[in-house]
């Protein structure tokens, strides 16, 4: 557990030894090729963010049907690993250190995206609308997964570990969070299963469970982290029992000697939070939830974490918005804004790679506007 509120203090994160304590959260942002591939827009975006302690790539599918939105990134083919390869590189010579998260969407999933029935752990349509290559559009009936389709996807997302660390990462994130397919098998209102997978929440955990044991074997468990995200109601989400849900599921990946557990929206105050923080013996990894992106709002909300004893603290939008975010936290300088939300979402150096630096921008930073995001994806 952590010893100081000094966000910019020296951290270690097993073999890691880490500048500081703050981490550049998985951000998916759309800008990959059709297939999943990085694009070199994501190279410059992140050999600019590498003075993050550790920056966490943004969500990965491990297999085709595993797809969310239109330009997502993969990591199932030698193509995608290439891609990922030039990204990494490029971290590395800029003194940077990368994990990658692995993420499957389940039922947040589209035919028109990824030409495939969507699969879940029933046939739980997402209550809402889904952004697809022509569009949003209703959600479909996913297909409920079969027994093979467990450890078929099991194994895609060891051998997508395995890809990721041959392409330079130096670890993955398991995503069991934020309504994606791990999180659907954890939640009862989307798992009606009545196999050994669905009814009791120690069954309910098994899922992400049996995922990041074949995870760690492929690659190492101190090589592995994974994301929950406790009361989450993101992509139509509810959890009745999370007071004994994530206890259960913790008691069982405590055993594994993982990298990190990471919390999203940690909120030092809530119960679960401090419950998790009692059982999880390992480095906890918290994400706080801003008031604002101001220098002020960020500096307090790493303080607040750390005190609450969290490890390392997880930054999304400000990294976003800040390239050299650590330099301005450094000197309390401003913050840049994020310009528009609807330009988060979307191709091209908008709103991704035109964000300026304190060296070309001095500190007046750049001017909020209003966007309207209703026409872009939710992020992941």
């Amino acid at each position: 557990m952590t010893q100081t509120t000094d966000f910019l203090a020296p951290a270690r994160l097993g073999r890691l030894a880490l500048p500081h304590h703050l981490v550049m959260a998985p951000l998916t942002r759309n800008r990959a090729e059709a297939d999943g591939t990085p694009s070199s827009l994501m190279v410059t975006h992140y050999a600019e963010r590498a003075s993050a302690g550790l920056i966490i790539g943004e969500a990965s599918t491990p297999n085709a049907v595993g797809q969310t939105y239109p330009n997502i990134t993969a990591i199932h083919t030698d193509r995608h690993a290439d891609g990922w390869r030039r990204v990494t590189e490029a971290v590395r010579a800029a003194g940077g250190h990368m994990f990658l998260q692995l993420q499957h969407g389940g039922r947040v999933s589209h035919p028109e995206t990824t030409g495939l029935t969507p699969v879940a752990p029933s046939p739980v349509p997402l209550p809402e609308t889904i952004f697809t290559p022509g569009g949003h559009r209703p959600a479909v009936v996913p297909r409920e997964m079969t027994a093979d389709d467990i450890r078929t996807t099991v194994a895609d997302f060891a051998a997508a570990a395995r890809r990721a660390v041959a392409a330079g990462f130096e670890g993955v994130e398991v995503h069991s969070a934020n309504g994606h397919l791990l999180h659907q098998f954890l939640a009862g209102n989307t798992n009606r299963r009545t196999d050994a997978y669905g009814g009791s929440p120690e069954r309910r955990v098994r899922f992400t469970v049996e995922v990041t044991e074949a995870v760690a074997d492929a690659i190492g468990a101190d090589r592995v982290g994974v994301r929950i995200s406790p009361g989450s109601t993101v992509n139509g989400i509810q959890e009745d029992d999370t007071d004994v849900l994530y206890p259960a599921l913790v008691a069982r990946l405590r055993e594994m000697g993982l990298a990190y557990l990471h919390l999203v929206h940690a909120d030092p105050d809530a119960a679960w939070y401090r419950r998790i923080r009692a059982d999880w013996p390992g480095v906890l990894i918290g994400n706080p939830v801003l008031s604002e992106l101001t220098t002020e709002a960020v500096t307090r909300g790493a303080r607040e974490m750390l005190a609450a004893g969290a490890d390392l603290v997880a930054l999304g939008r400000p990294f976003l918005a800040n390239p050299d975010l650590v330099t301005r936290l450094r000197l309390g300088a401003p913050l840049n804004p994020i310009r528009d939300r609807y330009l988060m979402y979307v191709g091209g150096a908008d709103g991704y790679n035109d964000y300026p630096t304190l060296d070309t921008a001095g500190t007046a930073g750049i001017s909020d506007c209003a966007g309207d995001p209703s026409s872009a994806p939710r992020a992941a």
